[in-house]
């Protein structure tokens, strides 16, 4: 297998795996705000509805861009801080192991932003 390939399908499976497990988080937060629940933990002081939309499009949203590869690495900054919140500010105190994960999909994001989507999206048509 060529280099080149095994590139570009890591690059693909970077994207497309992270961002479905995402959407296991984000598809709970989008349906308690498509049913007009608004009660969401308000953890930078922007009230708790703004707080549960942008929760939405970094969990929801954007991964689904991401896993399309459509507007990758812009879809991919709003999910990164997504992340970085829900690591340093939400799980802050906590041991690490509590913020493990968001710090992973952290590092996935950032990744994604640093590298581009590769040739298996639609960025690429």
């Amino acid at each position: 297998m060529k280099d080149a390939l095994k590139k570009d399908i890591g690059l693909a499976l970077l994207r497309i795996i992270p961002s479905a497990l995402m959407l296991s988080h984000g598809i709970p937060k989008f349906q308690k705000l498509i049913s007009g629940d608004f009660g969401f933990p308000d953890p930078i002081g922007i009230g708790s509805t703004p707080s549960l939309f942008l929760t939405v499009i970094g969990e929801f949203i954007c991964p689904i861009l991401i896993i399309i590869g459509f507007k990758t690495r812009w879809a991919a900054i709003p999910s990164l801080i997504t992340m970085l919140v829900a690591a340093v500010v939400v799980h802050g105190a906590d041991p690490l192991a509590k913020k493990e994960l968001a710090l992973l999909y952290a590092v996935i994001f950032l990744v994604i932003i640093l590298l581009g989507p590769g040739k298996y999206s639609i960025d690429r048509k």
